[in-house]
């Protein structure tokens, strides 16, 4: 199984816990592309609706693909009181596209599955002339001493291949995306910006959210287990709550005119 199609295994779970979005990205997003004087939204990989609900409730037609059957009928659910919002159950890879059809392409948290050999070009088909792609995701930072060197103690003991910096890291500004886009011939110089924000996670929350991530759904079962088991206790034992941050890294590129 490709790594990006392990999500739809945990996809109640991925709907209730998996962060959303701060409101102003939204805002941001709206006012780049000109969506106010109306225009339709593609979103690539929408999994249970989280930042598709963001435009949805600005009244906004979006088509979301997304390739997971249990994760497009929980987004299906959570957006059923928008009739502006239809779904394709399908890759963007597979999806056969509308040429020139959509004020905006965006993804989020869902850009660095798409293949490398489609991902700028058949996006800048979709968009029609002066639109606008826009990618971001949620990047979390390393909890405060001293949990952060006590996590890092057991992903050594138990899952060494995750010791390293995050798949979300792909977003930073000093990341794998930014380089790409801005080497990209369909698009021009993007625009960024970064969104701190943070949430609470008890023991549970923490570990459901890990659970939902494709680098651990990998990992074989008992090993998971007994890191998350572990990642909870010393959760507990440091009071039982802790304050996780994040940054959410947002790019917005206009699609670059014909020469």
């Amino acid at each position: 199984m490709e790594q990006r199609f392990t999500f739809d295994d945990v996809a109640a779970l991925y709907g209730g816990v998996r962060p959303t979005y701060p409101e102003a990205l939204f805002d941001d997003i709206a006012a780049f592309a000109g969506l106010d004087g109306g225009g339709a939204i593609l979103e690539i990989g929408c999994g249970t609706g989280q930042a598709t609900q963001g435009f949805a409730r600005r009244a906004f037609s979006i088509l979301a693909l997304e390739p997971g059957k249990e994760l497009i009928g929980i987004a299906r659910e959570n957006l059923k009181g928008f009739p502006h919002i239809r779904f394709a159950e399908t890759t963007f890879e597979a999806w056969p596209g509308k040429p020139e059809t959509f004020k905006l392409v965006m993804a989020a948290q869902s850009f660095h599955w798409v293949a490398p050999d489609v991902r700028f070009a058949k996006t800048a088909e979709q968009l029609a002339p002066g639109g606008t792609l826009a990618v971001f995701g949620n990047v979390p930072t390393p909890p405060a001493p001293p949990l952060a060197a006590e996590f890092a103690r057991l992903y050594s003991r138990y899952a060494p291949s995750l010791s390293g910096p995050p798949l979300e890291a792909w977003y930073l500004p000093e990341g794998a995306f930014a380089k790409l886009l801005g080497e990209s011939e369909y698009f021009e110089p993007a625009m960024h910006r970064s969104y701190p924000w943070s949430r609470m996670h008890s023991a549970e929350s923490y570990t459901d959210l890990l659970r939902t991530l494709s680098s651990y759904r990998l990992l074989a079962d008992d090993r998971r287990e007994a890191l998350l088991a572990a990642i909870a206790e010393v959760i507990v034992t440091r009071g039982g709550m802790f304050e996780l941050r994040y940054e959410t890294h947002r790019y917005m590129a206009k699609r670059r005119r014909e020469k």
